[in-house]
C-alpha cells in the first residue's frame, strides 16, 4: 500500500468515531410553555425558571424552552399547541384551563403539566386528583376552601356598607358559568346584590364599566381569567376612573393598583410545576403523578388604593394580611 493511501485511510478511521458520536449525541429536552394570560417575562414565569434551576435545568444549556404568549386571546391557543406538536416538544406546560383543554384535544401522548388550572376534575381534564390518568398532571387551583364566600366576606369587611357589587366574567371560559352560579348563592347570605357583566374581548371592557356604573355597583369582583390578566392595566385604569374598589384572585392586581386579592400563591404553583417537568423528563408517567392542590393562600391589600378611595381597612384585617402595599 502506498504511504499516501495509508495516511488517508488512517485519518478517515480516526475521524469516523467522532462523526458517529456527534450524530448520536442526545438532543436537549424541549419544553413547550403556553402562557395565555401571563407573559414569559412575568414573575410567575421567573418562578417556573427558578423551579427548573432548582431541579438542575438551565434554559439554553441543558433544556430548550419554547415560550408562547397568547396575550389573553383564546383564538391563538390552538395554533400554539399545534406548533408544539410539530416541533415535537417533550412536555407541554400550561398556565390555564383554556390552554390545557386545547392541548388535551390535540394530543394524548405528549405529557401536559398544568400550572394554573381551576378545576381539572370538574372540567373533565383528569379522572381524579389521586389518579389523573392519561397524559395530564400538575397543579389544581380548586380547593376545599370556599374562596368565593371568603372573598365576598373580605370585601364586606373593607366596605361594611356594601350592598351592591358587580361581577366581571368571561362566558368563553369553561368554568366561569359555574363560578357565577356559586357567587349568586353566596351573595344572598351576605345581603349583597350582584350584577354580572360579561367580557369576551378587550373592546368590551369600556362598555362593561358603563354597565357597572348604571347598576350603581359599589365594588367589582373580577373572576380570574387569562383575558382579564393580560388586560389588567385596562381594567385597573377604568376602575380608577370610576373610583371603584376591585377584588381579584391573584396578587398581581393589587400590586398594580387594585384594592385587594385573595387566592392561591401563584408563584408557588409555578415553581412546583417545574418539579413535575423534572419527574416526567426522568421517566415518570403523568398518569402516575397525583395532581396537587395549593398549599399557600395569600391576602394582599393595597393600602394606598384604599386611602385614595376613602376606605379604612380594619386593623384586625390588616393583622392577617400577608402583604400590605403602601
Amino acid at each position: 500500500m502506498r504511504r499516501r493511501e495509508f495516511i488517508t485511510l488512517l485519518g478517515g478511521a480516526t475521524a469516523w468515531p467522532f462523526s458517529v458520536h456527534a450524530q448520536q449525541a442526545p438532543s436537549l429536552p424541549r419544553l413547550g410553555v403556553l402562557l395565555v394570560g401571563l407573559s414569559p417575562e412575568s414573575k410567575a414565569a421567573q418562578h417556573f425558571r427558578r423551579g427548573l434551576r432548582d431541579a438542575g435545568y438551565f434554559e439554553g444549556r441543558n433544556v430548550v424552552i419554547e415560550w408562547r404568549y397568547a396575550k389573553g386571546d383564546y383564538e391563538r391557543v390552538r395554533a400554539f399547541v399545534d406548533e408544539f406538536i410539530r416541533s415535537k416538544v417533550d412536555v407541554m406546560v400550561m398556565d390555564s384551563t383554556v390552554g390545557t383543554e386545547a392541548a388535551k384535544r390535540a394530543t394524548s401522548t405528549i405529557p401536559i403539566v398544568m400550572a394554573l388550572v381551576l378545576d381539572p376534575v370538574g372540567s373533565g381534564l383528569i379522572k381524579s386528583l389521586a389518579k389523573p390518568g392519561g397524559n395530564i398532571t400538575g397543579l389544581s387551583m380548586m380547593t376545599t376552601v370556599d374562596l368565593n364566600s371568603k372573598r365576598l366576606q373580605l370585601l364586606k369587611e373593607v366596605i361594611p356598607q356594601l350592598t351592591r357589587a358587580a361581577v366581571m366574567w368571561n362566558p368563553d371560559h369553561p368554568l366561569h358559568a359555574k363560578a357565577v352560579e356559586d357567587l349568586k348563592e353566596r351573595a344572598s347570605s351576605l345581603r349583597i346584590e350582584l350584577s354580572f357583566v360579561s367580557v369576551r374581548t378587550p373592546e368590551q371592557f369600556s362598555p362593561a364599566f358603563s354597565d357597572i356604573a348604571q347598576a350603581k355597583a359599589q365594588a367589582l369582583y373580577v373572576i380570574e381569567d387569562p383575558l382579564f390578566f393580560a388586560n389588567r392595566l385596562t381594567i385597573l385604569s377604568l376602575a380608577s376612573d370610576a373610583r371603584l374598589p376591585t377584588l381579584h384572585d391573584l396578587r398581581r392586581f393589587p400590586e398594580e393598583g387594585a384594592l385587594m386579592s385573595y387566592g392561591p400563591d401563584l408563584y408557588d404553583l409555578f415553581r412546583r410545576a417545574a418539579s413535575y417537568v423534572d419527574r416526567i423528563l426522568k421517566g415518570s408517567k403523568p398518569a402516575d403523578l397525583p395532581v396537587e392542590q395549593p398549599t399557600k393562600f395569600e391576602l394582599v391589600i393595597n393600602l394606598k388604593t384604599a386611602k385614595a378611595l376613602g376606605l379604612i381597612v380594619p386593623p384586625t384585617l390588616l393583622a392577617v394580611t400577608d402583604d400590605v402595599i403602601e
